[in-house]
Parts: C-alpha cells; sequence; structure tokens
C-alpha cells in the first residue's frame, strides 16, 4: 500500500519519530525506548514513515538505523501555504475591523 505524509504525520507517536530522528540516526531499538507502546507497534509505525518516505532505513552490521527524510515534508509545506494568504487576508481584515471599532468608541 502506497502512503502519503498527510497519512503519515497525522500520528502524533509518527510526529514523535520524526522529531527524534531530525536531530540524528537512531537504531530502531533505541527509537522503541522512547515510547511507552510495545515495540510491534513502534515497528509498524516505523514501516508507514517509510512507505511514505518520511523515513530511511540503512544496514549497519547488525543493526538497522534509521533517519530522516525531512525534504519529504516539503509536500505539506507546499499544500500549506496555499492557505496561507487566505489567513493572512482575513486575519488583516479582522485587525482593521478592531481598529475600526476601537476607534468609534473612543470617539463616542
Amino acid at each position: 500500500m502506497r502512503r502519503d505524509v498527510f497519512q503519515a504525520i497525522a500520528d502524533p507517536t509518527r510526529r514523535e519519530i520524526i522529531n527524534l530522528l531530525a536531530h540524528q540516526a537512531l537504531n530502531l531499538n533505541a527509537i522503541a525506548d522512547n515510547f511507552d507502546i510495545s515495540r510491534p507497534a513502534v515497528s509498524k509505525h516505523i514501516r508507514i514513515l517509510t512507505e511514505c518516505g518520511l523515513l530511511m532505513i540503512t544496514q549497519q552490521g547488525r543493526e538497522r538505523y534509521c533517519k530522516a527524510n525531512l525534504e519529504k515534508l516539503q509536500e505539506v509545506s507546499d499544500w500549506t501555504a496555499q492557505y496561507q494568504s487566505f489567513w493572512m487576508k482575513k486575519l488583516d481584515a479582522l485587525e482593521d475591523f478592531l481598529e475600526k471599532e476601537k476607534k468609534e468608541g473612543d470617539n463616542q
């Protein structure tokens, strides 16, 4: 099953795994040690993150190390950027309205 980045970051545990791996590569046991869930559950989250391209796993001797591929988050950034202009306009309009209301209140 091909997963997308949005599905992967929808889960708080997966977001925390990405956060852990953004700073350093860790082996699977080191990742699992950071969570109060079973190792199979952590493995499932890692599989989902790998399937959507947010993690890369490399074999080093007997250990498998996971590393974040943060470039894949650009897809999320691009998608949300299209709404940034919309919300900025709404917030500017709200600011203008509040300033107008304050001036009218001061004049009374």
